[in-house]
């Protein structure tokens, strides 16, 4: 038998005060004198040896009074042979306790019908009731809020565990512990302080606990919660078919779901809002831990942000059943076009300036701002007879950053510049076409109207009707890209290629074969022109970023003229939040804050929020989602929390304690069977026996 607070022991010496009393009779015999004996009452008479056995009993009540009641308040125990070896101590109320709540949306899920954060809540207050004289405790959340810094007593743990809320940012347990360290290091550095985790310890979110060692001076209390693998669905993914979005035309938007638990979903009901009106619907079926793509179809009927939601009902994990996108109808295409040698006419002014769509800059290709590319779309690079230089630099940079470019050769290209340049862009094998001096007109073959490059160009009527094609000169081929028109001697009259490794993060390089000039063809006045240059501005707009995480640790965000210091927001509502932000010729940097980055009130929750500059000018809509990692449902057991710690002696894990007493439950594993309430007991049946005997033992 062991005790958890020894130094009560001392109040054994108190027994010896009613030994003494009993040893040494400090009464004295008074004589009293009676005028008139008759009047006495007849006193019953005991003798010697009962006398003295009832003063023995009546003293050995009183000293096993005692020393039950000083065995009580030491509090003894009887250790857990489970723990026998281990040279740790039980719970203890020495040090500082610092006690863990996961409060990450993993915790909605239910067992029961009762949600996971009420249960641990509920589990947590009984742990209290073990501390009830204790002054140094610790309270911490994945908040990792400022009040977290101090220590309390129970009741004021209980009542900052009213206010608990879900919270958006998940925490690795290596950050908990570390949080904890840093906390319990300004306040008792001494070490000897006990943890306590209360968590569904999800795997996605928990991080690499095998690198996870605890401090030997600390001890940890292990408590998970048994979570089950349910269903629950949510929004890997969305994107546009077509980055460009128009007004009254059909649009198609794919939505990639998973299932992040263990139970089938059979035709999921998935609808899709704009601008709070919905628009289409979809059904999904999903198999364990798969995913499904639905596409759904839908039109604008203006230009501008459009705020969208996909929607569907999943229980019981809910944050994740709604998911909010933007985007953007006809959008300005910006084209700038650089020459050298221009056409008698200005084609390509003729085809971007009769559509308000389009913004046209023209400028010679040897004297222009280069920093205009980066509020540019599409280059269009017409007559230029030599690329090098700085030109050659920003314009392979444009393209690695995601611009497209269209180059129509002049009439004598200078091959050893275009050459490398060429390749450099993913364009190869560059080579003059020998002619004479009137330029060879060659037919052009019909292009492949099932290319989505040609997609809404021919009517669907007239799909298999042939078409009068143009006639052009070329000056140069080629042999890389993908052929878009070809001439019908099998050459290539307009490829489309990407630089580097061809990733659709790279801009698009569409290579024209002959120059825009009358002498070399007619394809600049032909009907297939104006839609081929239209196609090449459409699919030169970045494919538009929808949606934005939470847990995303830095934003790049495009905005047009960002003035001097100026200091963006995002507003939703009435709340504001002032990110850490840096803007970048045309980008803007800014790093979302966390839980405990926010002021005192502010919450963050998925939604639409407005990016607005120092006037309060809107620049962008934006929609946030929180991540996904919150909803895959997969858990660590007990089982398998007790393998990784198992070369950490100071760790202790629990079974799942869902029902009874979870107190003395916890008591009882961490200590042993504690036995102050029998001693408390039994102290009050010997005193009640005390009294029995005085005032009953009268023979």
């Amino acid at each position: 038998m062991n005790f958890l607070y020894p130094s009560f022991l001392f109040g054994l010496l108190a027994v010896s005060v009613p030994i003494a009393i009993h040893l040494f009779n400090f009464r004295r015999t008074r004589r009293v004198y009676f005028t008139n004996v008759a009047l006495l009452r007849t006193v019953q008479t005991e003798t010697k040896s009962f006398r003295r056995l009832k003063h023995w009993l009546i003293l050995a009540a009183r000293c096993l009074f005692l020393a039950c009641l000083v065995l009580a308040f030491a509090q003894p125990f009887i250790p857990n042979p489970r723990l026998a070896g281990k040279n740790t101590p039980g719970i203890t109320q020495k040090g500082v306790t610092s006690l863990y709540l996961d409060n990450s949306y993993s915790m909605q899920n239910e067992r029961n019908e009762k949600r996971y954060l009420d249960i641990a809540i509920g589990k947590l207050d009984e742990l209290l009731t073990l501390f009830r004289n204790a002054s140094s405790l610790q309270l911490l959340t994945n908040d990792f809020s400022g009040n977290e810094q101090q220590t309390g007593t129970a009741e004021a743990i209980r009542d900052r565990v009213t206010s608990v809320r879900y919270a958006h940012t998940p925490r690795a347990l290596e950050a908990v512990y570390r949080r904890q360290r840093n906390l319990l290091a300004g306040i008792n550095p001494a070490g000897g302080n006990q943890l306590f985790w209360f968590s569904d310890f999800q795997k996605s979110t928990g991080g690499d606990l095998n690198k996870l060692k605890i401090d030997s001076s600390d001890r940890l209390f292990i408590v998970p919660l048994d979570a089950q693998s349910t269903k629950n669905v949510f929004v890997d993914s969305v994107w546009l078919s077509t980055p460009f979005i128009r007004e009254m035309q059909n649009n198609s938007l794919n939505v990639k779901l998973t299932n992040g638990g263990q139970e089938n979903v059979k035709n999921l009901p998935v609808r899709l809002y704009l601008d709070d009106a919905q628009t289409s619907t979809a059904s999904a079926t999903l198999a364990p831990g798969g995913s499904a793509t639905v596409s759904l179809n839908f039109n604008v009927t203006s230009k501008g942000y459009h705020r969208g939601r996909i929607v569907f009902e999943d229980f019981p994990i809910t944050f994740d059943n709604q998911y909010f996108f933007v985007i953007e109808a006809s959008p300005a295409v910006r084209v700038l076009h650089l020459y050298e040698q221009k056409a008698p006419v200005d084609y390509v002014q003729a085809v971007y300036a009769n559509d308000s769509l389009f913004t046209r800059r023209s400028f010679n290709a040897q004297n222009f701002d280069v920093g205009q590319l980066k509020a540019t779309d599409l280059v269009v690079l017409e007559g230029v007879t030599q690329v090098s230089g700085t030109l050659r630099t920003e314009l392979e940079q444009f393209v690695r950053q995601g611009g497209s470019l269209t180059i129509i050769p002049p009439e004598k290209p200078d091959l050893a510049s275009y050459g490398p340049f060429l390749l450099t862009l993913g364009v190869g094998g560059v080579r003059a076409v020998e002619g004479t001096a009137t330029p060879t007109l060659l037919p052009v073959a019909e292009p492949d109207r099932r290319s989505p490059f040609f997609q809404d160009v021919f009517q669907q009527s007239y799909q298999s009707d042939p078409v009068n094609m143009p006639n052009v000169a070329p000056v140069w081929r080629w042999n890389a890209g993908e052929r878009l028109l070809n001439l019908r001697d099998g050459n290539p009259l307009l490829t489309r290629s990407r630089a580097g490794n061809g990733t659709s993060k790279t801009g698009a390089v569409y290579v024209l074969a002959n120059p825009l000039a009358s002498q070399y063809g007619n394809l600049a006045e032909h009907a297939l022109f104006v839609p081929i240059m239209y196609k090449m501005a459409a699919l030169s707009v970045r494919a538009q970023q929808t949606a934005y995480s939470f847990d995303d640790n830095s934003l790049t965000i495009s905005i047009s003229n960002p003035a001097d210091r100026a200091v963006y927001k995002l507003k939703r509502d009435k709340l504001e939040i002032i990110p850490v932000q840096r803007v970048v010729g045309n980008q803007l940097f800014l790093e979302m804050p966390k839980s405990n980055e926010l002021a005192a009130g502010q919450e963050i929750e998925a939604g639409y929020y407005e990016l607005q500059n120092n006037q309060g000018q809107t620049e962008r809509l934006l929609a946030f989602n929180h991540g996904n990692d919150e909803s895959r449902m997969e858990f660590y057991t007990s089982d398998e929390l007790r393998r990784i710690f198992a070369s950490q002696p100071n760790v202790e894990v629990f079974d799942s304690i869902q029902d009874g007493n979870f107190a003395q439950v916890l008591e009882e594993e961490t200590m042993g069977k504690s036995l102050w309430k029998y001693f408390l007991i039994a102290s009050l049946a010997f005193l009640l026996l005390e009294i029995g005997m005085v005032r009953f033992m009268k023979g």
